[in-house]
């Protein structure tokens, strides 16, 4: 059975190190989520990224307790967003939540007798369901730009990895932040599918770059990613931007 229309994706950056308590915050969301009946959540864990007070964190070898940057991500209606929203907004105090629309196609088994819980019509692009959930602090428009390259990769000049030079010049660029996200498999413009197997160190598997600020910094980036990247796939994606900073920051 298929459903499908247009939903709200909601992504809560932050690193794995922020509590909520005696907790990772990025659990509570988790747990906040399934308490309020959304239809799921996923976390995805970075392997470098850049906070907006220009720290660089990344994942060190054989190191057990890493500060690195973490995503959680929710889809669901504008109303069940915003219920959560409510919940979350409170304790999310250092970090970034944005917001986007999503077409969402669900499947479930034949047997699967539960209500739909959207309607099968799909929204019309102009009136994005991500403008109808409210939030307790303002929002601000801004694109997620993202950079689709392999882990081997190297910088021009072959001066240390494409997605550490990209960080790096994000950084010197003075750009809100950037998460680099690690998959465990992919395939590229070559059709040549790399995995991560067992006890195989090197592998050039899939890495994301994800970048969020307002589009007129993320425009002026880009001449710096055509410079840097020769080979990849970059996309752009109109966001709400919710920004929070630590007390102190």
């Amino acid at each position: 059975m298929r459903t499908e229309a247009e939903q709200v994706l909601c992504r809560f950056q932050t690193t794995n190190r922020v509590r909520h308590r005696s907790e990772p915050l990025y659990q509570w969301i988790v747990e906040t989520a399934r308490r309020e009946g959304l239809q799921g959540a996923t976390v995805l864990t970075g392997i470098m990224g850049l906070k907006p007070d220009g720290t660089i964190l990344k994942r060190k070898a054989w190191v057990i307790a890493q500060n690195l940057p973490v995503v959680v991500e929710v889809v669901d209606r504008p109303g069940r967003i915003e219920a959560l929203l409510k919940r979350v907004e409170p304790s999310f105090r250092d970090g970034t939540i944005t917001l986007e629309r999503a077409h969402v196609i669900l499947y479930r088994t034949a047997n699967d007798t539960r209500r739909a819980a959207f309607p099968e019509a799909v929204v019309a692009p102009e009136a994005s369901a991500a403008r109808e959930v409210k939030t307790m602090k303002s929002s601000e428009a801004g694109v997620l730009l993202r950079i689709f390259i392999g882990e081997s990769d190297r910088a021009p000049g072959g001066d240390g990895t494409l997605y550490e030079a990209i960080v790096r010049r994000a950084r010197e660029a003075g750009l809100a932040g950037a998460t680099v996200l690690k998959g465990p498999m992919g395939f590229g413009k070559h059709s040549l599918v790399h995995a991560a197997k067992v006890l195989e160190l090197s592998t050039d598997l899939p890495v994301l770059i994800e970048i969020v600020d307002n589009e007129e910094r993320i425009r002026s980036f880009i001449p710096i990613v055509d410079e840097l990247v020769s080979e990849g796939l970059v996309t752009l994606e109109a966001v709400r931007i919710l920004k929070y900073a630590a007390p102190g920051a």
